[in-house]
């Protein structure tokens, strides 16, 4: 069947339509910075160990997604440090600077933990204390499935908001730094892993 050719007003205005769309400003996300848009946004953390990407899921924890994404937006994990390091089992951070000084965070956020995004190695969850609705700005990765932490096994579960994409190589390099006691704190790297820069990336990159 010949195609219907569109009258000359109507094909004019479609053409001016697609040139104010081209014209129009760039959006948040293209600006790289997260927007509502952005159907699974992507955060590159470079640390003193070297850089990995996390692709974040939405679609399944809003909350937690839109709360880590307002910390790296802020700056909030820059000069942060993982301080938590536990091989064969996850490395923690997001709370403490190199001199293990506690960050002043948001309110807390409620526990989106879920089946649908279990624990699995690579996963990035959020770090809580024994309240489910505790969560704050720490978050872990975890190195190996931790089957334990997922909902409904002990609990209430720990919230899974993503996974490693790029540079998980770089998450096993943290997870064998030599770590001991300081201040108290247990597992703590002898030498900081200091995350130097957490940003949001572009849809074309």
């Amino acid at each position: 069947m010949p195609h219907a050719r569109l009258p000359r007003t109507l094909l004019t205005t479609l053409l001016l339509a697609v040139f104010t769309l081209l014209a129009m400003p760039a959006s948040a996300a293209d600006n790289g910075q997260a927007s509502a848009s952005d159907p699974m946004p992507r955060v590159r953390v470079v640390t003193s160990e070297g850089a990995f990407v996390l692709q974040l899921r939405p679609d399944v924890a809003p909350e937690t997604v839109q709360n880590f994404l307002d910390y790296v937006q802020a700056g909030f994990y820059d000069g942060t440090v993982f301080h938590r390091v536990i091989p064969g089992f996850m490395i923690q951070g997001g709370g403490f600077t190199a001199d293990l000084g506690r960050k002043s965070t948001n309110a807390p956020i409620r526990n989106e933990a879920t089946r649908t995004l279990p624990n699995l190695r690579g996963t990035i969850a959020m770090a809580r204390t024994n309240d489910p609705d505790s969560a704050t700005s720490q978050f872990f990765i975890n190195l190996v499935n931790n089957d334990f932490l997922n909902a409904g096994v002990r609990g209430a579960g720990y919230a899974v908001f993503g996974k490693v994409v790029d540079g998980m190589g770089v998450v096993d390099a943290i997870a064998k730094v030599e770590t001991g006691v300081t201040s108290g704190m247990s597992d703590v790297p002898k030498t900081p892993v200091v995350i130097e820069k957490a940003t949001v990336l572009k849809a074309s990159d």
